[in-house]
């Protein structure tokens, strides 16, 4: 499956360079050359990586980014002819993952792209290598994981889930009051090669919050982040 990126810049000629380069290394590619109507598609559907022109037409590229990092962990690349020192630490305080100053060479911006989204990749399987313990303890309840059986248990009540119910539920207890986004989550347990609904991911939740009704631990503990993905807190 490529890799999806948004560039937002409104110089037509940097875009088009952008985009051709990108779409010549694989990846799958969509320009904006605003804030307003790349917002509007980012909102309906996250990409792997945002390349974001500071100086736009209609919004201010430090907002936008400020957005994306309050609600995503979608690496961005932020490409500026501001070359003040002051600009580039703002830029990474917002947390945008690098800082390019206009003019830049293509070849290095490809390389930079590159190892974003291997960085992107190897902290995503971190999360799904993290050890998975065989009890946890959520308000009153205790969550019981049988890893071997794919089976677990509240307060040792046995909660029937089918397999890929169950590898949902223990990724998203592996990384406990950590937000993970919807590709993600079917990526590690779909594959690489999905190409269903993601909906799909959304009815097996629901379907897990059902049976783990118990105390109403699904309501409580499991949440939704809308456009974004899921999370199970700790209830602290």
């Amino acid at each position: 499956m490529a890799k999806s990126i948004y560039v937002v810049d409104d110089e037509e000629n940097i875009l088009e360079i952008i985009e051709y380069n990108l779409n010549k290394n694989g990846y799958d590619v969509r320009g904006f050359k605003n804030g307003k109507s790349f917002l509007d598609f980012f909102n309906a559907k996250k990409p792997d990586l945002v390349i974001l022109d500071l100086m736009l037409p209609d919004m201010d590229g430090f907002d936008i980014c400020r957005d994306i990092k309050e609600k995503t962990d979608v690496p961005v690349i932020i490409l500026s002819a501001k070359s003040e020192e002051f600009d580039k630490v703002l830029g990474l305080e917002l947390g945008a993952d690098d800082y390019m100053i206009k003019p830049f060479g293509i070849r290095e911006l490809m390389a930079r792209v590159k190892n974003i989204l291997k960085r992107a990749k190897s902290e995503a399987s971190c999360r799904q290598e993290k050890p998975l313990k065989s009890e946890y303890t959520f308000g009153d309840i205790k969550l019981q994981i049988y890893q071997e059986r794919h089976e677990l248990s509240l307060d040792g009540k046995p909660v029937k889930l089918n397999p890929k119910e169950f590898e949902v539920i223990t990724m998203l207890i592996r990384n406990i009051n950590e937000l993970i986004p919807r590709m993600e989550l079917i990526k590690n347990i779909w594959g690489e090669d999905y190409f269903g609904d993601t909906r799909t991911l959304d009815v097996h939740v629901r379907r897990i919050r059902e049976k783990m009704s118990y105390q109403e631990f699904g309501k409580k503990y499991i949440r939704t982040v809308h456009g974004y993905g899921y999370q199970l807190t700790s209830g602290i």
